[in-house]
């Protein structure tokens, strides 16, 4: 399987998983902050900073009830209209342009969600690297189609689609013009418990769909997200704020600096404990094989004395015979005079 260039940045099994910082609407319709944002997560060696490009309008209708109310007490917007929500969460468009320019300043790939096709074509026009389709998108063929036709790499997330609407929208997104894409797993509540997150599919999407695999991680800690290269994810995206403290729209599901910068450790870590299958011990184990156990002379001997359990032992160091000939020495009578401390070998005995 390829790997992907993004920018500066290539998503591959033989690169550190890529790590995307999503700012979503942690900007508390703040461009402070959201620049404050985009400084914090570049200081945790993420790879990447996400936005979302959508206005409430081309979202939702301007309803307040019935469908377009959010009535789940379970829901972290209940009591708000869908349309509320999305004013609320959006990132304003004449942001983007300031929020693109900090992400490349500090070495960061900057890109966005686009919900509809003036999204898409707003985002042309700022160079936008790699395109996102969201989980509650993934079965808008139409949307998907559009971003395919940029050629530009695509971010699927795999948030309650069935295999055969998700074999769908890949067909589709590659009949389009799609040559680079990655399908993120993902479980579409906020926040996602890790028993209801299946991460093992992540290594069917990878083989079933030919392309590289990873993970939309709503799940909070970086526990989930760090197994998850153990299973083949290339791609790890997480919701990031500088403090959930401050509110806003999915702040209690997103990362804060510390844990963020955790993230990026941790997945390298488990990447780099890949390798490959081995058995044996490796280079830097072999100066290790001395203190294996091994047979010695427990007690002072003299010639002719006989090998007994309390005349010999398995012990560290490992100079002697494997202890697997423990039983095969038992017995034999030894040939010359022999301190306590000598590794057992067969040149000891006729």
């Amino acid at each position: 399987m390829k790997d992907i260039k993004i920018e500066h940045c290539t998503v591959g099994t033989g690169h550190r998983p890529f790590i995307i910082a999503e700012m979503s609407g942690n900007h508390n319709q703040s461009l402070e902050r959201a620049l404050e944002i985009v400084d914090a997560a570049a200081k945790t060696g993420a790879h990447a900073l996400k936005i979302q490009t959508y206005t409430a309008d081309t979202m939702t209708l301007d309803l307040s009830e019935g469908e377009f109310f959010i009535e789940d007490k379970n829901s972290l917007w209940q009591g708000k209209s869908l349309y509320q929500l999305y004013e609320e969460a959006h990132t304003p468009w004449d942001w983007h342009k300031p929020i693109f320019d900090r992400a490349r300043e500090l070495n960061m790939v900057p890109f966005s969600t686009p919900f509809d096709d003036t999204a898409v074509d707003f985002l042309e026009d700022l160079n936008n690297a790699v395109y996102k389709i969201a989980s509650f998108e993934n079965t808008d063929i139409p949307l998907v189609k559009r971003v395919a036709a940029t050629g530009k790499p695509m971010i699927i997330s795999t948030g309650m689609a069935t295999l055969d609407e998700l074999e769908e929208t890949v067909t589709a997104a590659r009949e389009a013009g799609c040559q680079d894409l990655m399908l993120l797993k993902c479980t579409s509540t906020y926040p996602a418990t890790p028993e209801n997150t299946n991460i093992i599919t992540i290594k069917d999407i990878r083989e079933r769909f030919q392309c590289h695999a990873g993970l939309s991680d709503h799940t909070m800690g970086i526990g989930v997200a760090v197994a998850s290269v153990a299973l083949g994810a290339t791609v790890i995206e997480k919701h990031f704020t500088l403090n959930r403290a401050d509110g806003g729209v999915d702040s209690s599901f997103s990362m804060e600096p510390a844990e963020m910068s955790s993230l990026v450790i941790e997945t390298e870590r488990a990447w780099q404990s890949l390798g490959k299958i081995n058995y044996g011990p490796t280079e830097k184990e072999k100066a290790s094989l001395v203190y294996r156990r091994s047979l010695y002379i427990a007690q002072d001997m003299k010639a002719g004395d006989v090998i007994t359990a309390e005349n010999m032992r398995a012990i560290r160091p490992g100079y002697g015979l494997p202890p697997k000939h423990y039983a095969e020495i038992l017995g034999k009578t030894i040939k010359r005079d022999t301190p306590a401390g000598t590794p057992v070998s067969f040149e000891l005995f006729d």
